[in-house]
């Protein structure tokens, strides 16, 4: 094989495994997914294996000195904004020095080059599901106060009560009526969606990706026996906010897997709401706030008075219905959800670092 050849077959060897090594970091370090690492070092070594009959002798013809690409390099090289940045360039690396391996192997080792090309198809799978989960967390990152509207646990008239708990420092809304027909429920989406736009308020629609979009609404909650959450980010597209309840760290994991933006956490207490014959608990709660990168809302169950032991275990942000939809005057009781958290994070050492993707 000719030097250059040779040259050009060991620089993208370097740049392929080193390209593997950034998504498999972010996979062990990041994600805390023992499949999706496993399967990336599988593919490393693969790639490892492919190209070791010609590796020995390109390196003889390796210049780096004399190498004109080393000085030519772009302004986006030099920066990345976030981490989906950084995983994403190493992505499309690893995809451009396969094809380059694939091709220039052809010269010399068929079977070899044929190999490259099956790892090239299954890194783009692989490149799909870390994909899935390098969602920025710049819209939610900062809920505290979410508070669920359904009709039956409000004692004043449910918009009343939506009205009231924006005036009381909700950060995020969601309808959630599991008896409504689906006009009725579109209709009052979309009331929602205006009032909450207006106020600068995230208005998310439970269990519907269609009244989702056609409400305009920020967001759609699964449950988890609703439509799976990888089928549903097809219907609602990368805009719209994804959220998925969860009771068990598989779940969790699953729910950043299949490209959710947050996750419920819980049940954290008994909940008059949604009586269930279990409870996640406060360990859930900080398991949650310990491995998943997702933000976590804590949700069922809470009250004014267990706030403080919630937010304690790392968990950032509340989910609440009876606590506001169930009290005479819903907007105080928001006020008061609210300073709870805004003492707890004036508190934290946390409220000082920037929330990241």
């Amino acid at each position: 094989m000719e030097p250059a050849a040779l040259r050009i077959l060991d620089a993208n060897a370097n740049r392929g495994r080193e390209a593997l090594r950034v998504i498999e970091d972010y996979a062990r370090f990041c994600l805390n997914d023992q499949e999706l690492c496993a399967a990336l070092k599988s593919l490393r070594h693969d790639l490892a294996a492919a190209t070791a009959a010609v590796l020995p002798e390109a390196l003889l013809h390796r210049d780096t000195p004399n190498d004109v690409g080393t000085a030519v390099t772009a302004a986006a090289e030099t920066h990345r904004p976030d981490l989906a940045a950084v995983v994403t360039a190493a992505g499309k690396r690893l995809g451009e020095a396969l094809r380059t391996i694939e091709e220039y192997l052809k010269l010399t080792s068929p079977p070899d080059a044929a190999q490259v090309e099956l790892i090239r198809y299954a890194f783009y799978d692989l490149e799909l599901r870390v994909a899935r989960t390098l969602r920025p967390a710049g819209r939610f990152a900062n809920v505290g106060l979410y508070v669920l509207i359904t009709e039956s646990a409000c004692r004043r008239p449910w918009l009343d009560v939506t009205r009231a708990a924006i005036a009381g420092g909700a950060d995020c809304l969601q309808l959630r009526e599991k008896s409504l027909d689906a006009g009725e429920y579109l209709r009052r989406a979309r009331t929602l969606a205006d009032l909450c736009r207006a106020a600068n308020v995230l208005f998310i629609v439970n269990d519907r990706p269609d009244i989702a979009l056609l409400s305009n609404a920020d967001g759609v909650h699964l449950g988890q026996d609703d439509l799976p959450a990888i089928e549903a980010r097809k219907i609602i597209g990368p805009r719209l906010l994804l959220g998925v309840s969860t009771h068990a760290l598989p779940h969790a994991r699953q729910a950043v897997l299949d490209g959710a933006d947050y996750i419920g956490a819980g049940p954290t207490y008994p909940s008059p709401t949604k009586p269930r014959d279990f409870t996640a608990g406060l360990d859930y709660c900080r398991a949650v706030a310990t491995e998943i990168p997702l933000p976590a809302v804590a949700i069922a169950g809470i009250t004014e008075h267990n706030v403080p032991d919630v937010l304690a275990t790392g968990v950032r942000a509340i989910a609440v219905t009876a606590a506001v939809a169930g009290c005479d005057d819903p907007e105080a009781a928001c006020r008061r959800l609210r300073a709870l958290i805004d003492r707890h994070k004036a508190n934290s050492p946390r409220s000082t670092v920037a929330p990241s993707s």
